[in-house]
């Protein structure tokens, strides 16, 4: 409040001018900062009506008393809004929007010139499917959205938010070995490989050893095939057709404020 005020008086009154002044500052103490780890904030997620959209971003600062002041949250929320409405491609794009006449970099600019302290747009995604459910997690700094098909109603909706609580825990990287890039499969084999190797296993078992630990990799890594935290006894996958026969993931978002 000082500070508007102060811009105010710099400005003779001119409401834009100080504005302008305000950003200018926090453009310069946003420089100053550009080193600061921003490891606190905030994750806000958005479907629409008909729940088969989602939108998620993440807002980033220095402290947990700034991810909880009024002013930042608001901001969170305004964005969010925003990249609703327009569903821009990137988040480069999103920080180009506007509101009231300022991009939204400009409003994260002006926000570090009143608080003193480095905030970042550190995340945005979208995701369509045939049900999405939003999910996010206690303290708000990492958040889900979880995109299935096959079934619909108020059970499905109660089995994605478990499923989004799995991948807030697990974190897995795909929702099958489908989605593992194929790099990174051959070099878990080419890993699985070495270690038998090294174990002194014969050089005629080795294809079979990388390939048995490659699905160890694929079971611990990817969503289906993750073993459902809340019942040990089935995986992501029998859990979701237990609940309706064809029920499955078809993708998912996981943010976080540190990325």
């Amino acid at each position: 409040m000082m500070d508007c005020k102060k811009a105010l008086t710099e400005a003779g009154g001119d409401f834009e001018k100080a504005i302008d002044l305000l950003i200018k500052k926090g453009q310069k103490i946003s420089d100053a900062r550009a080193d600061r780890a921003t490891t606190e904030g905030a994750v806000f997620a958005r479907t629409n009506p008909e729940g088969n959209l989602g939108v998620m971003i993440a807002l980033s600062c220095e402290t947990d008393f700034v991810a909880k002041n009024e002013t930042f949250q608001q901001l969170g929320a305004d964005i969010l809004t925003v990249a609703f409405t327009h569903q821009p491609a990137t988040t480069a794009e999103l920080l180009e929007l506007q509101i009231d006449g300022l991009s939204l970099q400009a409003k994260i600019t002006d926000l570090i010139g009143k608080i003193g302290e480095k905030v970042t747009l550190s995340a945005y995604a979208t995701l369509s499917s045939e049900t999405v459910v939003p999910y996010i997690h206690m303290g708000n700094k990492l958040g889900v959205l979880v995109g299935l098909q096959g079934a619909s109603g108020a059970q499905v909706a109660e089995a994605g938010r478990d499923v989004a609580m799995q991948i807030a825990a697990m974190n897995p990287l795909a929702v099958d070995q489908k989605g593992i890039d194929a790099a990174v499969v051959a070099k878990e084999l080419e890993i699985g490989k070495e270690q038998a190797r090294n174990e002194g296993k014969p050089e005629a078992m080795l294809e079979k050893i990388a390939q048995g630990r490659l699905n160890k990799f694929f079971k611990e890594n990817t969503l289906l095939n993750q073993v459902f935290i809340k019942d040990n006894s089935v995986t992501i996958e029998q859990y979701l057709n237990g609940i309706a026969p064809g029920l499955t993931v078809t993708a998912f978002e996981r943010l976080s404020v540190t990325g």
